[in-house]
């Protein structure tokens, strides 16, 4: 549990991406009040679900865009109709540019088969919608509602990679790479990586 010293740490983190995002964050409104003390900041955010999309019935978070794939960069980066290059939110697949890193490779060609050159898929933008690469960052679903992001990890292309305040889903990664790690697949099979 945190602290007094630890809750005006988080309020103040709270606040600052408030104001940074006041229309993208579902609770800006109450986050603002200057006045409001760490505790107060903490019940707010818990009433409103979070600092991302709040999800729908179905799991997926409620106002998800539509998009087609124009072009691939590498397993955590691809090219969305409308939006452009995107970097996949929470997740870090091994390099194949420059020093290509190990299982790269077919972390790439794993994303060229799950989404190919005109798929249609659906995505949801971060609290922080940019990087300061200027990709858009996404939570991106396969058009049979499959979260990329999480389909990475679990098949272990990708390990988890948490940069708040886009952080919603950093646990259903870490656990899901943790799993992956267990079963040994992916970059964690026995010889994959040495």
């Amino acid at each position: 549990m945190l602290g007094p010293p630890g809750l005006r740490q988080l309020a103040t983190r709270l606040q600052t991406v408030a104001a940074r995002h006041p229309r993208s964050h579902p609770c800006a409104a109450r986050l603002r009040p200057a006045k409001t003390g760490p505790a107060l900041l903490l019940l707010a955010l818990a009433a409103c679900g979070g600092s991302e999309p709040a999800a729908s019935e179905s799991g997926r978070p409620a106002g998800l865009v539509g998009a087609r794939v124009t072009r691939h960069t590498d397993g955590d980066t691809l090219w969305l109709s409308g939006i452009g290059k995107a970097r996949l939110i929470g997740v870090d697949t091994p390099e194949v540019h420059g020093q290509v890193e190990c299982y790269g490779s077919e972390a790439s060609a794993f994303v060229r088969r799950l989404l190919p050159l005109g798929a249609r898929v659906r995505y949801a933008l971060g609290v922080e919608r940019r990087d300061r690469y200027g990709r858009a960052l996404a939570y991106v679903y396969t058009h049979d509602g499959r979260l990329v992001n999480l389909v990475l990890v679990r098949r272990g292309y990708a390990r988890p990679l948490t940069i708040p305040p886009n952080d919603r889903l950093a646990g259903r990664f870490v656990a899901a790479a943790r799993r992956a790690r267990a079963r040994g697949v992916g970059l964690w099979a026995a010889g994959a990586c040495r």
